[in-house]
């Protein structure tokens, strides 16, 4: 069973001038269903969902290096030389996936801007309650959200003056706290304890990239028995949070339709190209599902990043206006049906 801290608001701070900029509550009445806002460390999540497979189903570092065609199938090449045949291959690779590039997606898009991200456990009570806290200033946007009693993830996202700066620090974890607590050196104590009190095998920083929408718009999400799903899909900024999210929608609609077109057992010659077909129509319907959802995702978390992340006095007097409706925001485009999983 998996556990997650209730975040009831979102305290935003003008970290620059150490004000509040707003509270804004997490509840509202959606058109779907009511929901909650849960803060999950996506390992626990993984974890929970592998251990529902059977044994051996996962393999591990495999790296997929190409795929070769042979007939309706796919054959995966694997970097140990491995070859898999796949009735249908779902590409889940992750940002520089090779599925991905297979349907002729480019490489995603470098915002310009990168993250830190880590994690803290006290081993004891952090002490900040439940409020996620956000503080924006220099260009630069940082979170600290409570996880459980103990737990804190908090992430760091900034504009880095060139690709050296960037390269200096990639895979310097020391370097990378320096680099925080310089930038937010106006932040309360408790805040400054958090960062202190990071593990440095626990950070990691990385570019932020993403997929042009109209990429989306005209490219190929699925191509005979092929799709992709997840960050393959739609690499996203992380500001409204629902990259990982928007993948779990993708695998409910995914599911549904790949079952509706394997209901039927196939049988002989013709029974295979029939079931073929279905799986063509079965991913084709997926990907109209999973299109307008995808862009809108995709742009949107740009947008908001463009305006938390502004330098300039005129991107903080826009900032400062409309920080209180993000939230708002966040939470509308969290507010989505993908439907059940089960099929009539």
């Amino acid at each position: 069973m998996l556990l997650a801290l209730v975040t009831p608001s979102e305290q935003i701070i003008n970290g620059f001038l150490g004000v509040w900029l707003t509270l804004q509550q997490f509840h509202f009445k959606p058109k779907v269903n009511s929901h909650e806002f849960r803060s999950l460390q996506r390992k626990l999540l993984l974890e929970a969902l592998s251990n529902e497979l059977p044994s051996g189903t996962i393999r591990f570092s495999s790296k997929v290096v190409s795929i070769e065609e042979s007939g309706f199938y796919k054959l995966v090449h694997l970097a140990d030389g491995t070859i898999l045949k796949t009735k249908v291959l779902i590409g889940c690779d992750g940002v520089n996936s090779v599925v991905a590039k297979w349907l002729g997606f480019k490489n995603p898009a470098f915002t310009g801007r990168c993250a830190i991200r880590a994690c803290v456990d006290f081993k004891c009570s952090h002490g900040i309650g439940t409020k996620f806290k956000q503080f924006f200033g220099r260009g630069c946007r940082s979170g600290f959200v409570p996880l459980d009693d103990t737990t804190v993830y908090w992430f760091f996202t900034w504009t880095p003056s060139s690709s050296s700066q960037e390269k200096e620090i990639e895979d310097n974890p020391a370097e990378m706290k320096r680099l925080v607590l310089s930038k937010l050196e106006n932040v309360p104590d408790e805040i400054r304890g958090i960062i202190e009190n990071t593990n440095l095998d626990g950070i990691i920083s990385s570019p932020l990239r993403y997929r042009h929408p109209w990429e989306l718009l005209w490219g190929n999400i699925s191509k005979d028995n092929v799709c992709v799903a997840g960050d393959a899909l739609h690499p996203m900024t992380p500001e409204i949070g629902q990259g990982g999210c928007a993948a779990l929608e993708d695998g409910v609609v995914l599911a549904r339709c790949l079952a509706e077109a394997l209901l039927k057992e196939p049988s002989g010659e013709k029974g295979d190209r029939e079931e073929c077909k279905r799986i063509e129509m079965g991913l084709n319907k997926y990907a109209k599902e999973r299109r307008w959802r995808s862009i809108a995702l995709i742009s949107i978390a740009y947008m908001v990043g463009f305006i938390e992340l502004g330098d300039g006095k005129m991107m903080y007097f826009l900032r400062d206006k409309v920080s209180a409706y993000i939230p708002g925001l966040k939470l509308k485009m969290a507010e989505f049906d993908c439907g059940k999983l089960s099929i009539s």
